[in-house]
């Protein structure tokens, strides 16, 4: 409590004596108590700010683009405890919100699809689930399907276009072609179809329909099906030999370059090897990337190992460009983990299968190959993704990338990853310009009405494909099909998406090298 001086109560007390007496029995005037002055909190640090001040560092030193956003330049702040740096950190309280608006370049989910730049950096607030969907392995039911929309340009429907093996939809009563419009009961459409089939229930219904003419209607049958915790999605789906008109032709379905089947897949050239086929059909058309190094194993395995020849040519920021990340990868003869010796084909000529679900690695064997043998694309355009990310996480020591070693180093207060694009690929003759996909050598388009078997010689895209090879298109018949208004499709909704990584070609020992 506040001391008043005693010269002041002093004067207080004559003058009320002096004054005339009243009746009130307060007759000594309130005294406001003093206010206590609060105490000052500590100012803010970046450690207040873990996983923002996390983005900030690991972005301005990787990001391809850094260049081009002014909040990631080296000189926007003097350093880390900048009082307008401490600030910017702390000027979004959502770190998804922080990374996409504030530290990537016109990104799809600032700006939307059709100005964006950069389409493909993701965040994830656990490292671990990241990790793990970039291997294959997420929590899931098996199933796979493209979703479309209604001609009322609200409704959804999907169509199922293959099944996981060993999933839990391949023990249902459900398959490749089998077309649904709801999810326990409610129709799906623009509002909802995000949170029914790719929220947090780990089962659900699927209320499946047949497709008359133009038409999906309800047929009243319901498939319940449920996700498999640390599910493993074999990419193999499909390979075997066709004979065809005196040629033997290999046909290899491939669903994403995932490192823990480079060993399998290497197996699966041997075996078109020792039969001695003549051509090759790879089937990517549900293939959204992966790791870069598988995609180097099976364009060596297709053209030859070589590895003199060069494969791929990098192009990062300033920060990284004279580092091994801006170094030519050129053609493998081992598989990158194991180092198992390849098989080999030594074709002059490929058949791929493509669609809009085409992406990253896969785009990548097909652009890496065309300056060496013939690349004949059938289907329609692909994705057009030539960039390349990395795995990021709040481990400074090791500049931020990932290691699996070092998981114990990584930040406790902060299990934030990023995928951010770090990169460029260019093949051997430089040419990286595909923003707006590959464009098919022979245009064709699947049938949602008769998607057909996968492998089968009947069909559609793979009849396509051996009757080119076999000389006979003339002969076949390849009507146009019902337009159908593609929305998106299931691999979109993972963690991983449609990445491709370069993890496989990195090598932890040098990572420190590339910190400023």
């Amino acid at each position: 409590m506040k001391k008043y001086p005693k010269f002041l109560l002093l004067f207080i007390a004559m003058g009320l004596f002096l004054t005339s007496c009243s009746n009130d029995d307060n007759i000594l005037p309130a005294i406001e108590p003093e206010t206590e002055n609060p105490e000052t909190e500590d100012p803010k640090t970046a450690a207040d700010y873990p996983v923002q001040n996390f983005m900030w560092q690991a972005m301005n030193l990787f990001y391809f683009w850094q260049a081009e956003v002014p909040n990631l330049a080296d000189t926007k702040f003097s350093d880390f405890e900048d009082p307008d740096y401490i600030s910017f950190l702390g000027s979004k309280e959502n770190p998804t919100d922080f990374f996409y608006s504030d530290l990537t370049y016109q990104h799809r989910q600032s700006v939307g699809d059709a100005a964006a730049i950069d389409r493909f950096s993701v965040v994830n607030e656990n490292y671990k689930e990241l990790v793990n969907a970039l291997q294959g392995i997420s929590q899931s039911n098996g199933l796979e399907f493209n979703l479309y929309l209604d001609d009322d340009g609200f409704g959804v429907y999907g169509i199922v276009t293959y099944i996981m093996l060993n999933s839990d939809a391949s023990t249902k009563e459900i398959k490749r072609g089998d077309a649904f419009v709801g999810v326990d009961g409610s129709n799906l459409n623009l509002d909802n179809y995000i949170n029914l089939l790719f929220g947090d229930a780990s089962s659900y219904t699927l209320n499946m329909a047949n497709i008359v003419g133009e038409e999906i209607e309800n047929n009243g049958k319901e498939v319940s099906l449920n996700k498999i915790m640390n599910f493993s999605e074999n990419p193999i789906l499909v390979n075997k030999v066709i004979e065809r008109g005196g040629k033997k032709i290999g046909y290899l379905m491939y669903n994403g370059f995932l490192a823990a089947y480079d060993d399998e897949l290497n197996d699966v050239f041997g075996d078109f090897s020792s039969q001695g086929i003549d051509e090759l059909i790879l089937d990517f058309r549900y293939n959204p990337g992966g790791r870069v190094s598988s995609a180097v194993q099976i364009a060596s395995s297709i053209y030859q190992t070589d590895t003199t020849a060069v494969f791929i040519q990098p192009s990062v920021n300033k920060n990284l460009q004279d580092t091994f990340f801006g170094e030519p990868d050129n053609f493998t003869d081992v598989t990158i983990d194991s180092k198992t010796p390849l098989n080999e084909l030594n074709l002059n000529r490929i058949y791929v299968l493509t669609s809009e679900s085409t992406a990253s690695a896969s785009e990548l064997v097909i652009n890496g190959l065309e300056p060496f043998i013939d690349v004949v694309q059938i289907g329609t355009a692909t994705t057009g993704k030539s960039e390349f990310s990395y795995t990021l996480v709040d481990d400074p020591e090791a500049a931020f990338l990932y290691n699996p070693e070092r998981e114990g180093f990584i930040n406790p207060d902060n299990q934030w990853a990023l995928q951010p694009l770090i990169g460029k690929n260019a093949n051997a003759d430089g040419f990286s310009g595909y923003e707006n996909g590959l464009i098919p050598d022979f245009e064709i388009k699947e049938d949602v009405e008769a998607l057909g078997v996968l492998g089968d010689e009947d069909e559609r895209m793979l009849a396509f494909a051996l009757s080119i090879i076999s000389g006979d298109t003339a002969k076949s018949s390849f009507e146009d099909v019902i337009s159908v208004d593609y929305l998106t499709n299931s691999k979109m909704f993972k963690p991983a998406r449609d990445n491709m990584f370069m993890d496989g070609l990195i090598k932890p020992s040098a990572l420190t090298s590339i910190q400023k």
